[in-house]
Order: C-alpha cells, then structure tokens, then sequence
C-alpha cells in the first residue's frame, strides 16, 4: 500500500509487489468521493481515502498489506488514511 500526498491531493495504491500490478487505488480525485471532498479538511479528506482503499482492496480480495508511507512522516494526513484503511478492514 503506497502513498503519494501532493500539498492538495493525496492517492493510494495496493500493489503486488511479486507482479508488480496496481490491484487497487483511491485517490481525493475520484468520482466516487469528489462531491464529498469539497469544503473539508485535508486530513478529513485523507480518512475517505483511506476508507475507499479499504472498500477497493478487499474487493480485489486483499486483507493484509505493508504501508509504504513514501518518505513522508507519519502523522496528520498519512496517518489518517492509514487509520482509516485498518478501520475499513486492511490489516497492516
């Protein structure tokens, strides 16, 4: 699970790293969660994320993943997206 955060958008991708396949991704950016999005915080925004990565992964059959936070510090809105990915049902 690899994370990318912009300073105005933040994405996620599961990957196979055997493969070297994307099995899942979210972003603020999709359809599903834009009109949600509006108007919040980034670190409001970060925990949708994280919870349709969750939705996504598990769809793709995936429970258990190694977080790649990409070199950013894990607080504020990388922990938020993590918190809300194990909340969704991905374990770490």
């Amino acid at each position: 699970m690899a994370v990318f955060r912009s300073s105005n958008h933040i994405s996620v991708q599961i990957i196979n790293d055997e493969i070297g396949h994307t099995l899942a991704a979210a972003s603020d950016m999709d359809a599903e969660i834009r009109s949600e999005c509006e108007g919040k915080a980034k670190t409001e925004v970060a925990k949708l994320v994280g919870a349709l990565a969750a939705t996504r992964g598990k769809t793709a059959g995936v429970t258990q993943v190694v977080f790649d936070r990409g070199g950013y510090a894990y607080h504020g809105r990388v922990q938020a997206l993590a918190d809300a990915a194990r909340e969704g049902g991905l374990t770490f």
